[in-house]
């Protein structure tokens, strides 16, 4: 089954800029930052002291003002189609904010926020795999590691800097992604610390560790920035090289993720993993340190997006659902599961399971019932209230499906753990 439809897909580069190029694009993120700043201010005030909404075209509209006073002036000299773009990311804010889907948008910092400049079709030219952007007269000497797809034009350009100071260049295009072979294959996939996946199969993959390979160069690395004077250059050098740790950490965490989920999309239809709260798992701190290393969430991200891509079907089962503490063979519920028994033996059946293996399986079943069924799935449970917890909604309100169903036993009720 290959994928026919038309998507939108980013192709990411780096370039080395000119001296030229450097400051100009440096100019733009400043004047990004500032544009975006001032709208917020002035959107906060509207509404904290008038409970006025201000919306894009208030905001554009104050532009053009700005523009025109002697303080702001220097904001007319770069391209205005970043800072438009500028206005309308902040607007996108406001709409997840009133929609409870993020928190209040927050004002950008020179030295946290990421350096970026976004310009649309009427900002940049490409032609024969040379791209010029506004306010510059030469191409960008972009690092070409792979080709844009024939006959493909990019409708947005995104240019970014970050804190090692590596210059890249991110081109969105609509591009019908090359077709996937045929199959009919079926996995569950459970996320772990020691192995990072583990999947129904009884295939374990390791977890790489990134960041504990690098932990001794980047602790020496932090301890000299802690050592130098601040807001001197020899703090700002040492800061850079943190920073390029870091960075070398995450190229090597993404293109791992970026392996892993491609294999797995290519060589399963039907995927199911488990809706993990990574941010509340964070909130314990013997574990936060290996959670953020093993990036569960932007694994999560690259399978729903490699799935809608290439037509397969990703199902995610239910945080609730006791995974690990049911018998995949005869259906019972053993009592206590804690963290540290990686292997046990069912006392109904006798059946000996290899704790992740056994939740891999037991999701696989699980996310097969969401098919069959059309919705999710979660076990018969009683009030959320009980245990002192809150209970996170799924995006699809999940159906009440007993382990009856998966298993042919008896229905069961939730209790403590996975």
């Amino acid at each position: 089954m290959g994928a026919s439809h038309r998507v939108k897909r980013a192709f990411k580069y780096r370039f080395h800029p000119t001296d030229a190029q450097a400051a100009e694009l440096s100019r733009t993120f400043g004047c990004v930052r500032k544009v975006y700043n001032l709208a917020l201010a002035a959107r906060t005030d509207a509404w904290t002291t008038r409970r006025e909404k201000v919306g894009y075209r208030d905001t554009s509209a104050m532009l053009t003002g700005w523009k025109k006073t002697e303080e702001l002036a220097y904001l007319a000299e770069v391209s205005s189609v970043p800072l438009q773009e500028a206005l309308r990311h902040l607007q996108n804010a406001f709409t997840r904010f009133w929609g409870k889907y993020s928190r209040y948008p927050r004002f950008k910092s020179k030295r946290k926020s990421r350096a970026s400049a976004q310009y649309t079709r009427s900002a940049f030219r490409y032609t024969d795999g040379r791209l010029t952007l506004a306010k510059m007269a030469a191409p960008l000497d972009i690092v070409w590691s792979r080709p844009l797809p024939v006959g493909v034009q990019p409708t947005t350009v995104t240019v970014t800097r970050d804190s090692a100071g590596r210059w890249y260049v991110s081109l969105l295009c609509e591009d019908i992604p090359a077709p996937v072979p045929v199959t009919t294959n079926a996995v569950g996939i459970d996320a772990g610390l020691t192995a990072l996946l583990t999947l129904s199969t009884g295939e374990k993959i390791i977890n790489p560790q990134h960041e504990r390979r690098d932990r001794a160069r980047l602790v020496k690395a932090q301890r000299a920035v802690s050592r130098k004077r601040k807001d001197s250059s020899n703090r700002a050098k040492a800061r850079t090289r943190v920073a390029r740790i870091h960075a070398r950490i995450a190229d090597r965490r993404r293109d791992h993720l970026h392996k892993l989920t491609t294999r797995l999309v290519r060589e399963n239809q039907t995927l199911v993993i488990e809706d993990l709260s990574v941010r509340n798992m964070l909130k314990n701190h013997k574990l936060a340190r290996a959670i953020s290393d093993a990036a569960w969430g932007e694994l999560r991200r690259m399978l729903e997006y490699k799935a809608a891509w290439y037509g397969r079907e990703l199902i995610t089962v239910d945080r609730w659902f006791p995974s690990s503490k049911l018998c995949s063979t005869c259906g019972a519920i053993a009592d206590s599961m804690p963290l540290n028994v990686r292997k046990w033996t069912c006392e109904d059946c006798g059946t000996t399971h290899d704790r992740d293996e056994n939740a891999a399986i037991n999701l696989l079943a699980a996310g097969l019932a969401v098919a069959a069924c059309g919705t999710g799935v979660r076990p018969q449970r009683e009030s959320s209230s009980r245990s002192g917890r809150s209970v996170v909604k799924q995006e699809t309100p999940p159906a009440r499906v007993g382990i009856t169903s998966l298993f042919g036993g008896e229905r069961v009720k939730r209790s403590s753990g996975r």
